[in-house]
């Protein structure tokens, strides 16, 4: 079998036209789902609600749940049909429903993150703040799934996987929480990451459309059609650019923590040797490891020094501290520790202290007060009881049987002539005006 059976047969299992379904009725369906009125709007706004509720609970489900109910796929993938297919008209409409739709959406998430009580930012919110490569990568394999199931017959259960995997409503969700906190590099993080996933859910949408052959509307001249081409691709480099250069940042810090984590491994790790942790400063070009127990050797440090150049770690000084250090460092930490202790126990009882002096200056106040209020009575119990020549207001211990249950003895002496001795029906009078006058739960007259 030549090398041209093997091309046509691998022709015949990859070619997708054989399941092209009815090409004006693909039409027509995308073009339906463009439209962002009524119902579509209002499903749309309690997607941006409930993944919003996701991202502030962290809940991974209900995130899901947010972008299966999502309508946002409609407009994108209208846009990226309108480009196939040269319809400019429906291009404008799609365009402008997919900016209205972005509008509300954002507006609908900071209005939810302004009156939230949960305002702490979430790592399944934080994880839709730095897009990279692979995002434009999934969105682009997302979108071809997307538009190959709505093309084709039988088409199972795509457009649901499409959604989830492309995540449309979480980013533009943590968009509005930048917005409503402050955090405008959230917003661009999140926002970018959302124009990403539009560019290439469109992109793999016009690439599929152009390899299933849709009729195409004819430009007036040719120079249209290069001159569209050539603004799609511009705009699909320009969406990379940004997402690459994260991503070489990224891959070189996980090549570097992974060539770390070996020289660790390999240079440093031997028995009886506990390495307690690492720190890297990439300014100076140093690397530190705490480790503890058996000695690592002069010797030891020296060639694995020697040998860092193999690990990507060129130019680097190693710097082990162990043995004494090490022990100052713990030494140090647990010194730290008892301070912080003693000074809990100290503001325990600075605390015990001030509980105490309160009570004791309360029980002061209830004694000495009934001094001042003798010299206070005197003027009026002279012209109500003019007999009486002195007295005296003393507070007695409290004796009740019912422990909960706290009232208020206080002890009248009073001085009297021996001819002018006080009646019953006064003595009376008087402890009632005393009662009333001093407020207590029982007061005792005694005359002399």
């Amino acid at each position: 079998m030549d090398i041209n059976n093997l091309i046509n047969q691998a022709r015949g299992y990859f070619n997708l036209l054989p399941d092209k379904d009815d090409e004006q009725g693909i039409i027509e369906q995308i073009s339906n789902g463009v439209s962002f009125r009524g119902a579509n709007l209002w499903v749309l706004i309690f997607a941006i609600f409930i993944a919003s509720l996701g991202l502030n609970v962290n809940s991974t489900a209900v995130i899901i749940g947010a972008m299966l109910i999502s309508p946002l796929m409609g407009p994108i993938i209208g846009m990226g049909l309108a480009v196939g297919i040269n319809d400019l008209n429906l291009l404008r409409r799609a365009a402008k429903n997919f900016s209205v739709a972005t509008g509300i959406s954002v507006l609908t998430a900071t209005i939810y993150f302004l009156i939230t009580p949960l305002g702490e930012a979430q790592s399944e919110l934080l994880a839709r703040t730095s897009p990279t490569l692979y995002d434009v990568l999934i969105a682009f394999c997302g979108g071809a799934a997307g538009i190959i199931a709505l093309c084709t017959r039988g088409k199972g259960n795509v457009i649901p996987g499409v959604a989830i995997a492309t995540a449309l409503m979480p980013p533009l969700c943590t968009a509005g929480y930048g917005l409503a906190t402050g955090h405008f590099l959230y917003f661009l993080g999140a926002f970018y990451l959302f124009f990403i996933n539009t560019v290439f859910i469109a992109l793999a949408t016009f690439c599929g459309v152009r390899l299933m052959h849709f009729q195409r509307h004819a430009f007036l001249s040719s120079e249209n059609d290069t001159k569209a081409s050539r603004i799609v691709m511009g705009i699909v480099v320009l969406t990379m650019l940004p997402a690459t250069i994260m991503t070489v940042g990224i891959v070189k810090r996980s090549i570097f923590d992974n060539n770390l984590r070996r020289f660790i491994k390999t240079e440093l790790t031997q028995q009886g040797t506990q390495i307690l942790s690492t720190d890297v400063e990439k300014d100076s070009l140093m690397l530190r490891v705490v480790a503890v127990g058996r000695e690592i050797t002069d010797a030891t440090r020296t060639a694995a020094e020697k040998r860092m150049e193999q690990y990507g770690m060129e130019g680097y000084r190693l710097r082990i501290i162990q043995g004494v250090q090490t022990d100052s460092i713990l030494a140090l930490n647990s010194q730290l520790s008892q301070v912080n202790t003693n000074r809990e126990a100290d503001h325990q009882k600075i605390l015990e202290l001030s509980a105490q002096s309160s009570k004791l200056t309360a029980e002061l106040e209830g004694y000495t007060r009934y001094e001042s209020m003798s010299s206070t009575l005197r003027p009026e119990l002279k012209a109500l009881f003019p007999q009486i020549t002195a007295i005296g207001l003393s507070r007695m211990a409290e004796s009740v049987s019912d422990s909960t249950q706290q009232q208020h003895f206080v002890m009248a002496l009073v001085s009297t002539p021996a001819n002018k001795r006080l009646t019953n029906s006064e003595r009376q009078m008087l402890h009632d005006w005393l009662q009333a006058r001093i407020i207590a739960d029982s007061i005792l007259v005694i005359e002399k």
